[in-house]
């Protein structure tokens, strides 16, 4: 375990080695480990972590909301979390800063099934939609309703937190913001519940990175050979899990042994092209002018008010060959 130490407020971490001599190197996933995450556990499987000089621990958020206030406090060395939500903690004083990208396309979709006969965005008027209520949904719902011509003011909305997929069978929305078309409809249609899926990105909300890895800013310069590090390993573990994704499945499924295998490959297999960065650039890239299209509808839309452009949100300058 970590023997952290906090030093003057700013979150330092003692750094301690294991009797091997790797450096212990904490991460805090998004939610519970899942096929997103495949390769990060395809690096730990093959051993790319400790080839680094890293000894890696993967841990499951306790509370999957206070993740970046773990960043912002040095408590974790990576996390993972959302662009938007880098974003908005960064307009509240909070000290992060996304390092990669490890999702490089959104997954957020409008989901809904047959019954509810949402087939593209104008069928949501006099629909009810369920979403985990947070603020930026809100804002995505009300950009796609714009976009279709439809008064966003027609489309009722229903908080129904982490409960998105059980609100949708159950009949109580009828269709849900907030899933990922990658693994809650994959689920479904592995269900064969045949869900109509309306990726957010392609009805009117800019692009932007799903899944990003993210650093306390303080921690950049004593840590950066340790965040390059574990990229690099990491970047080697997406290579190994397109070659075969049986290395980053089988870890995976023994670090949570409730998983549906069968949804975790069906999952992985369709998630693997968004591992990869544009063509030309390296492993994890973050484009300035999507962060940037970002920050501006985010502006336009109210959920920040200090932030002008994406400076010192996030950084390129520690991926593998970045910064050289």
């Amino acid at each position: 375990m970590w023997a952290a130490a906090l030093a003057s407020g700013c979150g330092e971490k003692e750094d301690r080695l294991t009797p091997s001599g790797e450096k212990r190197f904490e991460v805090l996933l998004d939610f519970f480990p899942n096929a997103d995450h495949a390769g990060i556990y395809a690096a730990q499987g093959q051993g790319h972590f400790r080839q680094a000089g890293l000894d890696v621990k993967i841990r499951q958020p306790s509370d999957p909301a206070g993740v970046l206030k773990q960043v912002s406090a040095g408590k974790v060395d990576l996390a993972i979390s959302y662009e938007p939500q880098v974003l908005a903690a960064r307009d509240q004083g909070q000290r992060v800063v996304a390092v990669g990208a490890l999702v490089q396309e959104p997954l957020t979709s409008i989901i809904s099934l047959p019954r509810a006969r949402v087939r593209g965005p104008a069928d949501l008027e006099d629909k009810t939609v369920g979403t985990a209520g947070i603020d930026y949904q809100t804002a995505f719902l009300r950009t796609i309703a714009l976009e279709a011509e439809v008064d966003p003011e027609s489309i009722r909305q229903r908080n129904v937190g982490f409960g998105l997929q059980p609100a949708l069978v159950s009949r109580k929305v009828d269709a849900t913001l907030g899933g990922f078309w990658n693994y809650e409809g994959v689920d479904l249609r592995l269900k064969k519940r045949r869900p109509q899926i309306i990726r957010v990105e392609r009805a009117g909300v800019p692009r932007y990175d799903e899944l990003v890895l993210v650093a306390n800013e303080d921690a950049l310069e004593r840590d950066g050979g340790r965040i390059r590090a574990f990229l690099g390993a990491l970047a080697r573990g997406t290579r190994d899990l397109r070659r075969d994704p049986e290395t980053g499945i089988k870890p995976l499924l023994r670090a949570d042994e409730g998983l549906d295998a069968r949804l975790q490959r069906a999952s992985v297999k369709v998630t693997l092209p968004l591992f990869s960065p544009p063509k030309g650039k390296p492993y994890g890239y973050q484009d300035p002018g999507q962060w940037n299209r970002f920050v501006a509808w985010m502006r336009e839309n109210k959920l920040v008010r200090n932030l002008q452009d994406a400076r010192g949100a996030y950084t390129n300058e520690l991926l593998p060959g970045g910064g050289l």
